[in-house]
């Protein structure tokens, strides 16, 4: 089975308007995350290929260091319309099943992904994992691929678990930690920081934010 993942990559200028941060903390921070996430995937056996669609310079040229499809989007008018450019190259070139994943959550590993895909049901099925608030997505699996259209805004997990519902009996929701810890504002950023997870990441995020 062909398996890709999606990161959908905001213009770094536009990302984290809540943390209370400068813009260059925001870049800065926004480049950790991206790299670390790619870095996860690329050494990942169950990820065939990355599919990063942007049109931040900064975001493609490290996609580059990971070998991602980089997909430019030029109109950036929403993560659904972001995915469904993913989507579409997918399908084009006979991928099986897709994992859309934010680029904010730095922590996760690889036997994060393994079991999550443990869930995996044939011949249609869709795996939900929820964000730590239970009010976002923070991974959808579809196979095949075109099983549904996303619709990432608020409470978007549960929107999710609902129209996976209508187009498959197989719907999974698994709880994932490392993936559901992403960063919305500074009390998502410092609870990451009190995990045991990932020393040298956190160590990078506490120089960006000054966090002592």
């Amino acid at each position: 089975m062909k398996i890709a993942a999606i990161i959908p990559v905001k213009t770094f200028l536009n990302a984290k308007t809540r943390l209370d941060l400068s813009q260059q903390q925001v870049e800065e921070l926004c480049k950790v995350m991206l790299e670390e996430i790619l870095h996860t995937l690329s050494i990942s056996p169950q990820i065939e290929k990355t599919v990063v669609v942007t049109k931040e310079a900064k975001a493609i040229e490290i996609g580059k260091k990971f070998n991602t499809v980089t997909i430019i989007d030029e109109k950036e008018e929403s993560v659904n319309s972001a995915v469904a450019l993913a989507d579409k190259y997918l399908l084009e070139n006979n991928f099986n099943a897709s994992i859309v994943f934010p680029q904010d959550i730095p922590f996760i590993k690889t036997q994060d992904i393994d079991f999550m895909l443990n869930y995996k049901m044939h011949p249609n099925f869709a795996i939900i994992v929820p964000s730590r608030r239970f009010d976002g997505t923070n991974a959808l699996v579809r196979m095949p691929i075109d099983l549904m259209e996303t619709h990432y805004d608020e409470d978007s997990y549960k929107i999710h678990m609902n129209t996976a519902k209508e187009h498959t009996l197989n719907v999974a929701m698994v709880f994932v930690k490392r993936i559901m810890w992403d960063v919305d504002n500074m009390e998502d950023l410092k609870f990451l920081l009190e995990q045991n997870e990932k020393p040298e990441i956190s160590e990078k995020i506490r120089k960006i934010i000054a966090l002592k």
